[in-house]
């Protein structure tokens, strides 16, 4: 377990794969296990043997509920195939207020929505995000602070020359919020035969940190200290770390999210690398993010007003981004994207200095793990009805609509 753990934290999901197909012949199993090897499982693209793990998990330890999610999001479900009748039973056995508390209330949410219930579906996606809020406070004004000052700042001092990245593979970095379309675009141009996908890492904070001598990313004292930096020396150790990945192609794709937050210290640090920004329709993202179950890094989630005042945030801040560095960075529409995905990759690919290849059009074509919660949407053709789920539940989500519509950057 530990041993497929590293391989995983390295972006070797196959090797981690195998590791754990080992331990179970070893005869190592359980509720955690089986529900580690589906997640695995589920990254590489085996949905069948994801689906029997998760079952396995639920069986194991009835009370266990972090299966359940996986398991609803596998299908689209049906009056004659769902589990609901199962998950009812469970949330008289699950520790209430808990994170398996939690997961089985989004799964609830997700296979009563495929039924077309949605008074019922609203009503189990407002408690999952009410207790994974309890569970993951977020503080509004620490991230309105962030913004401030990354603006305050303007741009860091430009290094003396940027490291050299002519004769190693350079950075393509895919960034905006959760559920924007990132992994989307990450699949479509990681088919072209010189970008290979790499992942959501988290190399570029990490180097943050390093120079910072801290292990807080953008705390104040980073936020103080920025201006100060060595970028240079960031970059160089960044492509240190991570050009392996490559695998000798000529570009590698860093699809973090959250990277959008460091445009302009990504400019500076690395200034050949290339920079797309997702963007989507604030209802629809604003509306895939409530209805997920993000992590704590993305907690303004779990609750409409803190989501509607992330949206703001980010919305100034990348406007910052814009007119600090014009041209600098491509903005990617996920409509365009998805309703003429030719034009829109064609201008991708000329932005990254790349040759035209067909292969852009198919991200089925891309056969590298995905980590995210997309990994079975991004593996089959292009959905053209992405758009507008948050309609069934406009009278809930009327404030949040009302607030995105009267907001600006």
């Amino acid at each position: 377990m530990y041993h497929a753990g590293v391989r995983r934290e390295l972006g070797e999901d196959a090797e981690a794969l195998r590791l754990l197909d080992r331990a179970h012949e070893l005869g190592v199993d359980g509720a955690e296990f089986r529900f580690a090897r589906g997640l695995e499982s589920l990254i590489c693209g085996h949905s069948q043997q994801a689906e029997a793990d998760f079952e396995a998990s639920l069986q194991a330890d009835p009370a266990a509920c972090a299966g359940t999610y996986e398991l609803a999001r596998l299908h689209r479900q049906t009056p004659q195939r769902n589990h609901l009748d199962d998950f009812n039973h469970r949330r008289l056995l699950v520790a209430q207020g808990s994170q398996d508390h939690a997961a089985l209330e989004f799964a609830c949410y997700k296979e009563l929505e495929d039924l077309g219930c949605y008074d019922e579906a609203w009503t189990a996606l407002a408690k999952a995000n009410a207790i994974m809020q309890v569970l993951h406070p977020w503080a509004p004004e620490h991230a309105r602070r962030q913004v401030d000052r990354l603006i305050e700042i303007g741009m860091p001092v430009s290094p003396r020359a940027g490291p050299d990245v002519c004769k190693s593979p350079q950075p393509i970095f895919v960034f905006g919020l959760p559920r924007s379309g990132t992994t989307l675009l990450d699949r479509l141009l990681g088919s072209h035969s010189q970008a290979v996908s790499v992942g959501e890492l988290e190399d570029f904070a990490r180097q943050l940190c390093w120079a910072a001598d801290q292990r807080a990313l953008l705390d104040a004292r980073m936020l103080e200290n920025l201006p100060e930096l060595d970028y240079r020396e960031i970059g160089r150790r960044y492509l240190a770390q991570v050009q392996w990945r490559a695998r000798g192609a000529r570009f590698f794709i860093d699809k973090q999210p959250w990277n959008y937050m460091v445009a302009g210290l990504i400019q500076r640090a690395l200034p050949q690398a290339r920079m797309l920004h997702m963007t989507r329709d604030p209802m629809d993202v604003c509306f895939s993010n409530f209805r997920a179950m993000l992590g704590a890094r993305y907690a303004y989630s779990f609750d409409l007003q803190t989501l509607a005042g992330h949206f703001h945030q980010y919305g100034r801040l990348m406007e910052h981004w814009r007119e600090a560095m014009p041209g600098k960075i491509l903005e990617v529409a996920y409509r365009d994207l998805v309703s003429d995905t030719e034009a829109t990759m064609r201008k991708v690919v000329a932005f990254c200095d790349l040759d035209w290849e067909p292969a852009c059009l198919d991200p089925s074509r891309n056969k590298t793990p995905i980590g995210t919660l997309s990994a079975g949407q991004a593996r089959g053709a292009i959905h053209k009805d992405a758009f507008g789920a948050w309609r069934h539940y406009g009278r809930q989500l009327a404030t949040l609509q009302k607030t995105l519509d009267t907001s600006s950057p």
